[in-house]
């Protein structure tokens, strides 16, 4: 059984398929067998798990099983205590009302620059924030924050479940332990993030092509 931890770039398809003028998985992913548990937008970034388990690949992928997710958000505007409320409450989509997230505001990532960088308006201040999901809705992050009036910027995954993105650079991916992250990661409890072991890892095959 194999399961990797592997960091998305910006503007890559969460697919081995091709796409006419987008880069896909099958640019950086060598390990034979494996498939995504899950997807990540095509204009989202960082972790995304790929294993050869059906089954576990199944729990990953179901929102029955409620596992959580944590995103880093950089929004436009000065995200404010009352819209974290908002977002720890619950926000009012057309799909039906958000679960409560947990929501807090934090400093700026340390993590590699984006290509291209974010469009950003002159004279208006970014801010960001952090995001723990236990539902994955089409674009759930970028419609909860612009329903709030703080459109969403810069999105990264950072943890699914007990499992962390860590230091993983974009286009990288990495072993997880079999012993001590996946019987986590199976379980029906949800950890919360913590200390991972130490990452193996396994860089990109070659640089991406085609994208748009």
């Amino acid at each position: 059984m194999t399961t990797l931890a592997f960091c998305k770039p910006f503007r890559v398809l969460s697919q081995f398929s091709p796409s006419p003028g987008k880069a896909g998985l099958a640019e950086f992913i060598e390990t034979p067998g494996v498939y995504p548990a899950g997807r990540l937008d095509y204009d989202s970034e960082g972790l995304m798990l790929l294993t050869d388990d059906g089954p576990l690949q199944h729990r990953l992928s179901d929102p029955r099983h409620k596992l959580r997710k944590i995103y880093w958000v950089q929004v436009e505007g000065e995200i404010s205590a009352p819209a974290l409320e908002q977002l720890r409450a619950g926000i009012d989509l057309k799909d039906g009302r958000t679960r409560p997230a947990q929501a807090r505001r934090i400093d700026e990532p340390q993590l590699w620059p984006r290509d291209p960088p974010i469009r950003q308006r002159a004279h208006i201040p970014t801010s960001w924030l952090e995001l723990g999901l236990r539902e994955g809705r089409n674009r759930q992050v970028r419609r909860m924050t612009a329903a709030l009036g703080f459109p969403t910027l810069r999105l990264i995954r950072a943890a699914i479940g007990p499992i962390e993105l860590g230091d993983l650079q974009p286009g990288e991916s990495r072993l997880i332990d079999t012993a001590v992250e996946l019987p986590a990661l199976s379980s029906t409890q949800d950890p919360v993030p913590g200390d991972s072991p130490p990452r193996r890892r396994h860089r990109r095959k070659s640089s991406p092509r085609g994208q748009s």
